[in-house]
C-alpha cells in the first residue's frame, strides 16, 4: 500500500487525538464527538492532499507544513498582554472585540456582549451545555470527506465560537474575532471552529482578523460554518495580515435559505502560505451572494483563493470580484467555480479576477470556471493579468509626483472597488494605509 501524503503528520496526531479524547471529561460519547471521530478516521484513511491533487495543484500545502511545522510541539498555553491586543486591533473600529490567544478564548481581554436575541459562547461551552443545538449545525456543511484540513479541524474541534441570532433580530455592532498566535517561545499551532447561525429576517456582521507575534513558525487551521436563514442578511470580513513564517488554512462553508443575502470580504496581506476556501450554497429562491477579495502580496508570500458558488434554486444572484497586486517573488492562485443546477433557472452569476504583477518574478495562476445545467440564465466569468499602465505612471510623474507615490495612487485606484465594498470606514482606511505604506518605499 502506498504511503499517504502527510503520513508523518498523521502519525504524530494519533497520540494527540488520544490525549484530546481523554481531556473531554465525559463528553467522548456525545454526538459531537462522534463527528470528531469520524473526521479523524477520514483523515487516517485518505491522508492530506497529494502533489497531484487537482484542488491543490498550485499550492502544495501538505509539503509546506510537513517541512516547516513540528506537530510534536507542546500546546502553547501562554497568554498575551493588553498592549499586544491593542496593537493588532483596527484603529477606530467600533465593534465587540473578542480575543483568542493560540486558539483559546480570553474573557479578560475581550468585551462583554449583551445583546437581546444574540447568543455568543465558546464552542467548548456549547458542546457541553447546548449539545443538541450545536449538533444540528456541526459538520453539516464543512465536509470532512472532501478536504483533509476540514477533517483535521473537525477532529480536534474545541476552540472557537458558537454565535446564534434569534429570528427578527438586528445586531448593529459588528463582532470582531481577533485570533492571535504567540510564537515567541515556540511554534504556534491551533485549530479554530466557528459556527454562526442567523435566524429568519435577522442581521449580523462578523469580522475575523488573524495575527501572529514572535519569531517562530505558526500554523492556523480555521473552519467556519455559517447558516443564513430565510430573509436574513449576514456580512463576513476576513483580514489576514500575518508574519512571513505563518501558514494559514481556512475553510468557510455557507448555507443560504430563501431570500437571504450573504457578503464575504477576504483580504490577504501577508504570510508564508495562505489558502482560503470559500463555498456558498444558495439553497432557496431569491438568494443573493457577494464575494469580494483582495490580495496584496510581497516577498515570497503565497496566497491561494478557492471559491465555489452553487446555485441550486431559481431566481438567485451572485457576484464575485477578486483582485490581486503581486510584488517581488510572491505567488497568487485564484480558482473560482460557479455551478448552476438544472432547477436554477433565471440565475444571474458573475465572476471576475484581475491581477497586477509588479515584477517579472511574481506569478499568478488563475482559473475561473462555469458549469451550467440550466438554459435561462445570465452568467459570465473572466480574468486579466497585466502590469501597471506606464502612460498613467508617466502622466503622474510629469506633474511632480514621485514614482513610488504615483505607483501607490494607481494601485489604490485598481483596488478601490474592492475596498469600497468593505463598507466599514475603519476597515477601508486600514487596507488603504497598508497599500500606501508597503508601496511607497
Amino acid at each position: 500500500m502506498d504511503k499517504l501524503a502527510g503520513q508523518s503528520i498523521i502519525d504524530t496526531l494519533l497520540d494527540r487525538f488520544d490525549e484530546f479524547e481523554k481531556g473531554l471529561n465525559g463528553q467522548s460519547k456525545s454526538s459531537i464527538h462522534g463527528v470528531r471521530k469520524n473526521a479523524f478516521d477520514v483523515l487516517k484513511d485518505k491522508g492530506f492532499p497529494a502533489p497531484k491533487d487537482e484542488e491543490y495543484k498550485f499550492t502544495n500545502f501538505t509539503k509546506a507544513i510537513e517541512k516547516n511545522i513540528d506537530f510534536n510541539t507542546p500546546e502553547n498555553t501562554d497568554t498575551v498582554s493588553a498592549t499586544v491586543v491593542s496593537g493588532v486591533k483596527i484603529e477606530n473600529l467600533d465593534a465587540y472585540n473578542c480575543v483568542f490567544v493560540n486558539g483559546k478564548y480570553s474573557a479578560e481581554l475581550s468585551d462583554q456582549i449583551d445583546e437581546k436575541g444574540l447568543t455568543v459562547t465558546t464552542f467548548a461551552t456549547a458542546a457541553k451545555e447546548n449539545t443538541d443545538t450545536l449538533s444540528s449545525y456541526f459538520g453539516k456543511h464543512a465536509n470532512a470527506e472532501k478536504d483533509a484540513f476540514v477533517a483535521l479541524n473537525t477532529a480536534f474541534s474545541q476552540n472557537g465560537f458558537f454565535i446564534q441570532v434569534d429570528d427578527n433580530v438586528i445586531i448593529d455592532k459588528p463582532i470582531a474575532l481577533h485570533f492571535i498566535g504567540d510564537s515567541s517561545k515556540s511554534q504556534s499551532i491551533y485549530n479554530v471552529r466557528n459556527i454562526v447561525a442567523v435566524g429568519k429576517s435577522s442581521q449580523i456582521t462578523i469580522i475575523e482578523k488573524f495575527d501572529t507575534i514572535g519569531e517562530h513558525k505558526s500554523f492556523t487551521n480555521v473552519v467556519n460554518e455559517i447558516f443564513v436563514d430565510k430573509n436574513a442578511n449576514t456580512k463576513y470580513f476576513k483580514i489576514e495580515n500575518d508574519t512571513t513564517d505563518a501558514y494559514h488554512m481556512s475553510n468557510i462553508a455557507i448555507a443560504q435559505e430563501r431570500d437571504s443575502t450573504f457578503t464575504a470580504n477576504t483580504i490577504a496581506l501577508d504570510g508564508a502560505m495562505v489558502r482560503n476556501n470559500l463555498e456558498i450554497k444558495l439553497n432557496g429562491e431569491g438568494c443573493e451572494a457577494y464575494m469580494n477579495g483582495l490580495y496584496l502580496l510581497n516577498g515570497k508570500t503565497h496566497v491561494d483563493n478557492h471559491t465555489v458558488v452553487d446555485h441550486i434554486e431559481p431566481n438567485s444572484y451572485s457576484n464575485e470580484l477578486y483582485k490581486g497586486i503581486l510584488n517581488d517573488k510572491s505567488k497568487g492562485v485564484f480558482n473560482g467555480k460557479i455551478f448552476v443546477r438544472q432547477e436554477a433557472q433565471k440565475t444571474n452569476a458573475f465572476q471576475s479576477n484581475k491581477n497586477i504583477l509588479l515584477t517579472n518574478d511574481a506569478t499568478i495562476n488563475t482559473k475561473p470556471q462555469l458549469e451550467i445545467w440550466a438554459d435561462d440564465v445570465k452568467c459570465s466569468h473572466g480574468c486579466t493579468t497585466g502590469q501597471l499602465d506606464n502612460d498613467a505612471l508617466f502622466y503622474l510623474q510629469a506633474r511632480g509626483i514621485k514614482k513610488e507615490h504615483a505607483r501607490a495612487i494607481l494601485l489604490n485606484a485598481f483596488a478601490s472597488d474592492v475596498i469600497e465594498n468593505l463598507e466599514i470606514e475603519a476597515l477601508q482606511r486600514y487596507v488603504e494605509d497598508i497599500i500606501s505604506k508597503r508601496l511607497e518605499v
